[in-house]
């Protein structure tokens, strides 16, 4: 009788279970709450602040806040530059990390902390707007409003007592607001010497750690204080005035003016190696010199020689002649694969006499090293000419300072000088009727006009206008216009304005020289290339 009633006791309670349920499961779809009212539709322009900022989270700041630009064109470089951008960026961020990793380790006794993998995925991220702040300093500061939801794969392994943990990153999601800035300008490429981040505020820093291949996060209390301990720690390292410092050029070197020219003939070369196992070698040479930041210089390949005769020519731009040296490379050039090198040497600009040219005959050798044995071998030797001719001081300043101006001709009035306006180009320039533009400059009641280029929206004129004055052009002020003539048979719409600016010369007395871009007035989009130079009078 007990078994009966426990199976009965059994089905029965199945049998309620899944009554309850259903009954449960009807309820909830058919039956409707008493306490829940319709939503209030209001208008936009009727909500508050905070309710508009919630709503409208997703819209790029640019359209919120008018200090701010749009900046499709960066999130389409950083797209394409994407895979290069993550391989410099991990590179960078090993170098910093290591030196903290070695100097923190110790104090919990862990034997190592490494990355396994560092990658930051496929997916960039999006800039929503941009902010550039001018400044008298040799600098460029700029906002920006960064938002990314990457893919990342981070794994760092630690070794501690014989054992190891890993652990990796993963939905990594990030915003922030940093300010970078780019100092000293300089006249070298890539034109700065520094770059500086610094965060303007907390960033939001979102991400799951897995740990032993479980997800860590998911322990109670752990998410929360890892998120605050990485804001802060984030926050004390980077937040405004504190910044991170990446070095791109030495500013020292960076900002040596160049001091003349070494002018470079490849004559020939005698006895190379044989490198193809089947027929002779393809030789070229490369050619670079230290410290400097363009790319090597190359000869042509001469096909199948062992002896090839060049001839050809080069020039060097030289900013150190006591310090720097002639890198020389011969390669064996190859159709498929690495080109192999045949042998190298350096020559020292110090051992040049200047305006003095210098045939100079070179064996190659395996490295630059003096001390290393593989040099004893033979190579073969390179024959070249080289001439090194210093600037004279007035080349050297107008060699090295883009921003160096010609003083004013003889002639000038005493105080006074030469005004020059040089029209270079104008873009998106559009006439309703006809787009045949010349520009024509006003100033002081003098006239003067560009040649007419005939339907063209993006004319270039490279033309000049002088005038001479009494006195700096303080307080004056120069009026450019872009006209769009008809041919002439045009009778019904002769000439059209297609924009205008005025500009001030107060500029360009202080600074001896601007060359901006300036969106025309009137005009839907046109813009309008202008360089203004002021001579002073040397007495």
């Amino acid at each position: 009788m007990g078994i009966v009633s426990t199976v009965l006791g059994f089905f029965g309670f199945g049998f309620g279970t899944f009554l309850g349920l259903l009954i449960g499961y009807y309820l909830f779809i058919y039956t409707q709450p008493s306490d829940v009212k319709d939503p209030e539709i209001r208008p936009l322009v009727e909500q508050d602040t905070e309710t508009l900022e919630r709503m409208l989270a997703e819209i790029p700041l640019w359209v919120k806040s008018p200090d701010y630009d749009r900046v499709d064109w960066l999130n389409r470089f950083i797209e394409n530059m994407w895979p290069y951008l993550d391989k410099a960026i991990c590179k960078t961020v090993r170098e910093i990390v290591k030196p903290i990793i070695a100097e923190q380790i110790p104090k919990y006794k862990i034997d190592s902390v490494e990355f396994e993998a560092l990658t930051l995925g496929s997916l960039p991220p999006v800039f929503q707007g941009m902010k550039v702040y001018t400044t008298d300093e040799k600098e460029l500061i700029m906002e920006l409003l960064m938002k990314w939801a990457g893919n990342p794969n981070i794994t760092v392994a630690a070794k501690a007592f014989g054992l190891k943990a890993t652990v990796q990153v993963v939905d990594l999601q990030v915003f922030a607001a940093p300010r970078i800035t780019l100092k000293p300008l300089v006249p070298t490429f890539p034109c700065f010497a520094k770059i500086y981040v610094s965060l303007m505020e907390k960033p939001h820093v979102d991400f799951g750690l897995k740990l032993f291949g479980a997800d860590a996060m998911s322990i109670p209390g752990l998410y929360t204080f890892v998120q605050d301990l990485i804001k802060d720690q984030v926050a004390n390292m980077y937040l405004w005035p504190k910044a991170l410092e990446v070095q791109i050029l030495d500013p020292a070197k960076a900002m040596r003016k160049p001091v003349g020219i070494l002018h470079v003939k490849v004559l020939r070369a005698m006895k190379l190696e044989k490198k193809d196992i089947i027929g002779s070698s393809d030789p070229y040479v490369k050619m670079k010199l230290k410290d400097d930041k363009l790319p090597s210089k190359k000869t042509s390949v001469k096909h199948k020689n062992l002896n090839p005769e060049w001839n050809e020519e080069f020039s060097f731009v030289v900013k150190d002649p006591e310090s720097q040296d002639l890198d020389i490379k011969v390669y064996d050039w190859e159709k498929v694969g690495n080109h192999d090198k045949m042998g190298v040497n350096v020559v020292s600009l110090k051992q040049l006499a200047p305006d003095e040219p210098k045939v100079m005959t070179l064996d190659l050798l395996k490295s630059v090293d003096p001390n290393d044995a593989r040099n004893e071998k033979s190579r073969g030797q390179i024959v070249m000419e080289m001439h090194y001719k210093p600037f004279d001081e007035e080349m050297a300043n107008k060699f090295g300072d883009p921003n160096m101006v010609e003083k004013a001709p003889e002639g000038a009035p005493p105080g006074g000088g030469l005004l020059v306006i040089i029209v270079h180009e104008a873009q998106d320039v559009e006439g309703k009727y006809h787009t045949n533009p010349f520009v024509r400059v006003l100033f002081k009641g003098e006239e003067r006009k560009t040649k007419r280029i005939k339907k063209n929206r993006d004319p270039r004129w490279e033309e000049e206008f002088q005038f001479m004055l009494e006195e700096p052009p303080t307080n004056d002020k120069v009026h450019v216009e872009v006209i769009s003539s008809s041919s002439r048979m045009g009778l019904l719409h002769p000439k059209e304005t297609l924009g205008h600016v005025m500009i001030n010369l107060s500029d360009v007395v202080n600074n001896k020289r601007i060359n901006e871009k300036y969106h025309l007035i009137d005009s839907k989009n046109g813009r309008l290339q202008v360089e203004m130079q002021w001579r002073a009078s040397s007495s």
